[in-house]
């Protein structure tokens, strides 16, 4: 398989603000036309990587190549990225035509080339004969999508989106992730955003960077996220709701949890193992873990059953039509073949 040509290079990117690491030596490349998503808790360093790719702040230490050239030192006017901010920074006074042109109008593109250019693209973001409209009187939905068109009036090198969605409510949010990702596959711009929604950037992402205290913790695609995450932080942070992960005896070259056979490495010892499990993998049974019903969410045709256990705090995924009541006694009883073993000292994924 042909390896895919690198856009984007970040080398050993570290930035410090006082005594804290926002970012620790973080290398990531990122391949032409790819679509990328910055993933983690507040504070993970996903914005100040961005702001940095941008320009708009200086890394204590590492290198930025754009197509193989040093980035690391121009000024963000020098880079030619387009951006799109949480605040969409739209110029309030301006209509949406003057909006969408101003960046072409900097770089001296005549009136009928900017006026092309701005049917296109209100055409592509589904905004047809608005140009003249002032920005003021546009919906919130309307004003994320002049604000994309903005960012895209003039080619840019690398499209950058941080937390773009985030004021838009949930119907809409939704919708215009789709909108996002079609626009972004239409032009074929290499694309990075930032964002703390994981189902956002489950459905966007070529590739998932979860971050954690300025620090790379996985970058894969969703799928390999989702079904091999490489630690215990990634398996608790991917997943809503999030992977079960309860702290077990490993005795004999077996663990013991709800009578689950749970195979282990070669050469396992004895001595406490934590044991990951999605709420798929769990199911009501007649032996298993006992466990005593706190809240059941229904969604559609299935149902998230919360539950408490002496192993700690579990759910499952179970066809709502057998959703047990609040309060009510049940067994959930583990798949062993789906089971996720983790190191309890490191945190590290242990191979099977």
């Amino acid at each position: 398989m042909q390896t895919p040509t690198p856009h984007l290079e970040i080398r050993s990117l570290t930035k410090r603000f006082g005594a804290v690491d926002a970012l620790a030596d973080v290398d990531l490349t990122i391949a032409r036309g790819e679509f990328v998503c910055l993933l983690g808790p507040s504070g993970c360093g996903k914005t100040t990587l961005l702001r940095i790719i941008a320009g708009f702040e200086k890394a204590d230490r590492g290198q930025l190549l754009l197509e193989g050239k040093d980035i690391t030192e121009l000024a963000p006017h020098q880079r030619g990225f387009g951006m799109v901010f949480q605040s969409l920074a739209l110029f309030p006074h301006m209509t949406v035509a003057e909006n969408i042109g101003y960046g072409m109008k900097l770089r001296g593109a005549g009136a009928a080339q900017r006026r092309r250019r701005l049917e296109e693209l209100l055409e592509v973001v589904q905004l047809p004969a608005i140009a003249d409209r002032p920005v003021a009187a546009l919906s919130g939905g309307q004003r994320q999508r002049v604000a994309i068109a903005r960012a895209l009036a003039v080619p840019p090198q690398l499209f950058l989106l941080d937390e773009p969605l985030s004021a838009l409510d949930a119907q809409l949010r939704d919708s215009m992730q789709i909108e996002l990702r079609q626009l972004q596959q239409r032009f074929g711009v290499t694309t990075v955003v930032v964002t703390h929604d994981q189902t956002e950037a489950m459905m966007l992402a070529d590739r998932l960077v979860v971050m954690k205290q300025g620090r790379l913790q996985q970058c894969d695609t969703p799928r390999a996220l989702y079904e091999r995450p490489a630690n215990v932080f990634v398996a608790g942070f991917i997943g809503s709701p999030a992977m079960n992960l309860c702290r077990v005896q490993c005795e004999n070259g077996a663990i013991v949890l709800g009578g689950a056979d749970i195979r282990l490495p070669n050469g396992a010892r004895a001595g406490e193992l934590i044991v990951g499990l999605r709420p798929e993998s769990l199911e009501l049974a007649a032996d298993g873990i006992p466990c005593e019903v706190e809240v059941v969410e229904e969604i559609g045709a299935d149902a998230y059953v919360f539950a408490a256990a002496a192993v700690g705090k579990l759910v499952a995924r179970v066809d709502a039509k057998r959703a047990p009541e609040r309060g009510a006694r049940i067994i959930l009883r583990p798949n062993g073949d789906e089971a996720h073993l983790f190191d309890p000292e490191t945190g590290n994924r242990i191979s099977r």
